[in-house]
């Protein structure tokens, strides 16, 4: 049931156009998620699609009611990668048979991607199915297309056989089957009847991880795990399906051959979200340009999780994100004000404006500049407020608080997933730290300050004091002594090198 009048619009990349978002059913609105194969830790491109589809199930539950949307994100955890990680751990003297070491690098890596995009400020989805918790279903999933002429049993593999589906294959990535075997690389194998032919079952070695099937003892291929598991989480047909554009072909592709044959209409998602790709101070992220690194490499570093997913909003989903250290420090210093400006209020309403931006194709650029400009009118309305937060001047514009405002901007921040108080952490121990700044600083203030008064050269006072105006900070002297008292716009940034 809808909680809101707010029309959302997405682009859908089946039909190449935006387009409102109509639901299949406004009580259960469904929404897949490709998610990781758990081998190694997630590199910084993994998390875009998360921290995307993290806002827009935020959006949904915002519009429809959080009762009222499920989420899906698969783990997929059967993967020749995944073997080869636990072979070499094997190799290195580990103890355990390998399937046993393959268990436990899945355990391992899953928790390793859960705490890290929790960091980031993900909600965790309603469902997260391991591909090796379906293999019932993907089995009579594959029985299903053999059936139905659209697979077949070749050497102990069974493969799709694409021209079952010639005239629908390559709708969502706009490309004919000509066209990709031309330009693809694809595994040339004896026992395939056409070069695009994929795998949905593959034998497996007694020693790798495997399962009893019509074809043997084997394991499922890639793309059959995200149409069983959506299938039977979220039904034959359901709302949203997204992704990376890199997973638009093959795997989506596949996807969408796989389960449409099986259902035996032309149905399965009904609207595609891809998010464009990221870049690392402008080049392709790559080991080999040494540019490669992990959500966790950069928490390490002391990069925050909620500084991390502000630069990922800050640029439309759709568009390629460069992330830069420049980028990194501006997102912490804005984040650090907006923490400050609202430490100390509870979050009120949610400014439907911020909501609107979001609505339309996930504006989250738009939705920051909003937020900016509240922001930004808590201050000016700070400069004409008493101590007790009346209004030193009088008119329409003056008659709602800087509390007021601080409330909205709290909510409105919150609503995209930024200051909760769980990805505050980071703020808190930061100002921690500058008190100790601050008390360092007052001492040296205090020693110049005596030091001029018998000089009578106040030079380096005045500099002192200039540079901490600057920095947003209240200078108080008196025959007491030196008190220095960070404000609303306090920058510790701009206390460096004094």
């Amino acid at each position: 049931m809808m909680t809101s009048n707010t029309v959302i619009k997405l682009h859908n990349t089946k039909t190449r156009k935006k387009s409102e978002f109509t639901p299949i059913d406004a009580n259960n609105v469904r929404m897949y998620l490709c998610g990781p194969t758990v081998y190694d830790r997630a590199h910084l491109g993994n998390a875009r699609p998360v921290v995307v589809f993290d806002v827009l199930y935020r959006l949904l539950r915002q519009v429809y009611g959080a009762t009222h949307v499920t989420y899906v994100r698969n783990f997929t955890d059967v993967d020749d990668k995944i073997n080869a990680t636990a072979l070499a751990r094997k190799e290195a003297g580990a103890p355990g048979t390998l399937e046993q070491l393959v268990a436990e690098r899945t355990e391992e890596t899953i928790g390793w991607y859960l705490n890290d995009m929790g960091k980031l400020g993900a909600l965790e989805p309603d469902h997260m199915p391991r591909a090796t918790q379906y293999i019932g279903q993907m089995v009579a999933m594959i029985e299903d297309l053999i059936a139905k002429g659209h697979a077949y049993a070749a050497e102990g593999h069974v493969l799709f056989a694409v021209d079952s589906w010639k005239q629908h294959y390559g709708a969502l990535s706009g490309r004919s089957v000509d066209d990709m075997i031309a330009g693809a690389r694809v595994e040339v194998a004896p026992y395939k009847k056409n070069p695009m032919d994929f795998v949905l079952w593959k034998p497996s070695t007694d020693e790798l991880p495997g399962w009893d099937s019509p074809w043997g003892r084997g394991r499922p291929g890639w793309h059959i795990e995200c149409s069983a598991m959506s299938q039977e989480l979220l039904g034959a047909t359901f709302d949203i399906h997204g992704g990376g554009n890199d997973l638009m072909f093959p795997h989506h592709e596949n996807e969408i051959a796989q389960s449409c044959c099986a259902n035996g209409d032309d149905s399965f998602a009904r609207y595609w979200l891809h998010n464009e790709m990221l870049q690392v101070e402008g080049k392709k992220m790559s080991k080999s340009l040494g540019n490669f690194f992990t959500v966790h490499d950069l928490l390490d570093q002391g990069i925050p999780g909620e500084v991390i997913r502000f630069v990922f909003l800050s640029t439309h989903y759709r568009k390629p994100m460069d992330w830069t250290d420049k980028k990194a420090k501006e997102a912490e210093k804005e984040l650090r004000k907006w923490h400050e400006l609202t430490h100390d209020v509870e979050p009120t309403t949610i400014d439907e404006q911020v909501v609107e931006a979001v609505a339309e194709d996930l504006g989250t650029t738009s939705a920051i500049t909003i937020l900016r400009a509240i922001a930004s009118n808590v201050r000016n309305i700070e400069k004409f407020e008493n101590s007790d937060g009346s209004s030193k001047l009088h008119g329409a514009e003056h008659t709602r608080s800087s509390l007021h405002w601080k409330g909205i901007l709290k909510a409105s921040a919150q609503f995209l997933g930024l200051l909760t108080e769980e990805l505050g952490e980071w703020r808190m121990r930061a100002g921690e730290t500058h008190d100790v700044l601050l008390a360092d600083l007052t001492e040296r203030l205090s020693v110049q300050r005596m030091a001029a008064m018998v000089s009578k050269d106040f030079s380096e006072v005045d500099r002192l004091k200039a540079a901490f105006v600057a920095a947003g900070v209240e200078v108080r002297m008196s025959k007491a002594g030196v008190e220095l008292v960070p404000g609303p716009g306090f920058d510790a940034a701009k206390l460096e090198g004094l």
